[in-house]
């Protein structure tokens, strides 16, 4: 079944409401916001590699506050065990039964801070949890919740003691971005503001709501010309000189999920090929592991996939009536 016209219009109108109550608290960055609620809708997670201080703590907890969800943070760090993040079996000697008290990854916005700065065994607590939204410990498998978006950092400086991602986590992410520095006028307006102790946003909707949207966003339509053309960006990936690994079947369902809610957001019932476009780089440039050569001539996964976008000719708007 394909999303009505009156169904676009008001996930359009909600999605934006969305988005301006988080630009309240994260300034001049409604683009990565929006990047943020669309991975969230499409069932997806973000990874943000940036440098401290520039809001990411801030984009979990106020998305969490817009839709009267639980957010929960963790500092990822050299110690960190499995359980720490799944939670652990305890037993309980008045009860004479074990009991499991739940982590943090419980929640319906996690901020995994500095992701790599944890060993893999650590990391790898989160895969399942990340793929199918459920956590398994002592044989117990137990659901993490809807929605679930999973914000995890990392920073692109200070690489001394870190564990890097392996490929198989890294494609468990939606999306990667960054928030970056605010511009002059919104590093004003957040120095105007260092007067209020924190930011309480008012909940827009509620998770319920936000499960809906999620449900409608996978009705939109997608020709199969576009289903066509985002197979020839993943195949190119794989066969372009430069790289050693392309894109997954992973990478390209993600695309087509997070094209959906990006036209959902925009109030129409179909995607275009500037959605694919405009989402190539985010979903597909972290999933590219690149020739040890082509790095050190300097090549970025960014740039393949851009050179990619001009080489394969999407199709015409007469071919898609």
């Amino acid at each position: 079944m394909t999303i009505a016209p009156e169904q676009s219009a008001w996930f359009a109108s909600t999605f934006s409401a969305m988005v301006d109550n988080v630009e309240r608290v994260v300034l001049g960055k409604r683009h990565v916001v929006e990047l943020a609620f669309t991975a969230m809708v499409s069932e997806g997670h973000l990874l943000l590699e940036d440098f401290p201080g520039t809001g990411k703590t801030s984009l979990a907890r106020a998305m969490s506050q817009s839709l009267q969800g639980v957010s929960s943070r963790i500092q990822f760090t050299p110690d960190l065990l499995p359980g720490d993040v799944t939670g652990i079996t305890v037993y309980d000697q008045k009860k004479g039964e074990f009991e499991f008290h739940s982590g943090p990854i419980f929640a319906n916005v996690v901020l995994a801070d500095e992701i790599n700065r944890a060993s893999p065994k650590t990391q790898s607590a989160l895969l399942e949890a990340m793929e199918e939204g459920k956590v398994t410990v002592d044989g117990v498998t137990r659901s993490t919740g809807s929605p679930f978006l999973v914000i995890a950092t990392q920073n692109p400086i200070e690489q001394a003691g870190t564990y890097r991602l392996p490929e198989a986590q890294l494609d468990r992410f939606m999306m990667k971005t960054s928030l970056g520095y605010p511009d002059l006028a919104s590093t004003i307006r957040i120095l105007e503001g260092t007067s209020q102790a924190h930011h309480d946003l008012a909940p827009v909707i509620t998770p319920q709501v936000l499960v809906g949207m999620s449900d409608l966003a996978r009705s939109v339509f997608v020709h199969p010309l576009l289903l066509d053309y985002i197979a020839r960006i993943v195949e190119a990936t794989r066969t372009a000189r430069q790289v050693r690994m392309g894109v997954s079947v992973r990478g390209a369902r993600a695309l087509t999920k997070a094209s959906k809610t990006w036209a959902a957001a925009r109030g129409r019932t179909f995607v275009t090929p500037d959605d694919v476009k405009g989402l190539a780089e985010q979903v597909l440039a972290h999933r590219i592991v690149l020739d040890p050569e082509a790095e050190f001539d300097g090549v970025t996964a960014s740039a393949v996939i851009g050179q990619i976008l001009l080489d394969i000719v999407p199709p015409s708007r007469s071919d898609l009536m």
